[in-house]
C-alpha cells in the first residue's frame, strides 16, 4: 500500500495486485493508519482510494484461511467494519476510482466514499451473506435503497458499471484521467465546513453496523462457513 500527499490531496493506493488487492489483516491495519494520518493532516481536503493493477479490491483475503480461527476471523471483520466506518464519517472529501473486480469488503470501501467512479469494465459484488456475514449493508442501502441492497447482498449478483451508475452506487463512469478530473479542484467549502456538514448528516448508525456484524460473525462455525464458500467459488470456476 502507498500513500502520497500533495497539494491538499492524499492518494491511497492498494498495492498488492498479485492478490487482486485483497484485504489481508496487515493491509487493513495499514489502511487504518493511513486514514488516521490523512484525517489528522489539516492541509488535506480530499482522500482518494485506488488500486494497483487490474482490480480495485477483490475483498477479504482468504490466503491465510487455513491458519485462521473463528476468533481471528471475527477480529479481522471487526477491523474492516471500523475502517469502513472511519471512511464513511471522515471529516473531508473522499473518492474512490474502481476498475476490474470490486468485491465484498472492497465494494463496501468503494460505497463508503463520497465520489464513486468506475472504469467502464468494472463490476461489483457483495457476497458476504454467502458465508453469513452482515457487513456494509446499511451503508449500501443508503446509496441504492433498501430493496436493491437486500437483493444484491442476499443473491451475490454481479453489478456492472452501468447498473451501478443507474442505481446511485457509482457517481460516474470514466477513464483514469477523467476520473482524476472530477476531484481535481478543492471542495466548494472549506474542510471545517465539510466536516460540520458530515456531522450534521450523520445517521448515528456506527454502533448498529458493528453490532450486526458481530452478531453474524460470532455464530459458531465462521471459519467452516468461509471454507465452504471458498470451495463453492472454486468449484464454480472449474
Amino acid at each position: 500500500m502507498s500513500l502520497e500527499v500533495d497539494g491538499g490531496f492524499a492518494l491511497l493506493t492498494l498495492d498488492n495486485p498479485g492478490r487482486g488487492n485483497a484485504l489481508s489483516a496487515e493491509l487493513v491495519e495499514l489502511l487504518h493508519e493511513s486514514v488516521a494520518r490523512v484525517v489528522a493532516n489539516a492541509s488535506v481536503h480530499t482522500l482518494v482510494f485506488t488500486g494497483a493493477g487490474r482490480h480495485f479490491c477483490t475483498g477479504f483475503d482468504l490466503s491465510t484461511l487455513d491458519d485462521e480461527t473463528d476468533a481471528s476471523l471475527l477480529a479481522r471483520f471487526v477491523r474492516i467494519e471500523l475502517l469502513l466506518d472511519a471512511v464513511w464519517r471522515a471529516p473531508l472529501r473522499t473518492a474512490a476510482f474502481g476498475a476490474g473486480r470490486i468485491v465484498g469488503a472492497g465494494a463496501d470501501l468503494f460505497a463508503a466514499c463520497d465520489h464513486r467512479l468506475l472504469a467502464p469494465d468494472a463490476s461489483l459484488r457483495f457476497p458476504g451473506a454467502g458465508f453469513g456475514i452482515v457487513l456494509g449493508t446499511r451503508r449500501l442501502a443508503a446509496r441504492v435503497g433498501a430493496d436493491r441492497a437486500l437483493r444484491w447482498v442476499s443473491t451475490g449478483e454481479t453489478v456492472d458499471a452501468h447498473a451501478a451508475l443507474a442505481s446511485g452506487l457509482a457517481t460516474g463512469i470514466a477513464s483514469d484521467a477523467a476520473a482524476a478530473a472530477v476531484v481535481a479542484g478543492e471542495p466548494a467549502v472549506g474542510r471545517d465546513t465539510y466536516a460540520a456538514l458530515r456531522a450534521a448528516l450523520s445517521d448515528q448508525g456506527a454502533d448498529r453496523d458493528l453490532a450486526a456484524l458481530v452478531r453474524s460473525a460470532a455464530a459458531p462455525g465462521l471459519k467452516e462457513r468461509i471454507v465452504a464458500y471458498r470451495d463453492r467459488v472454486a468449484a464454480a470456476r472449474g
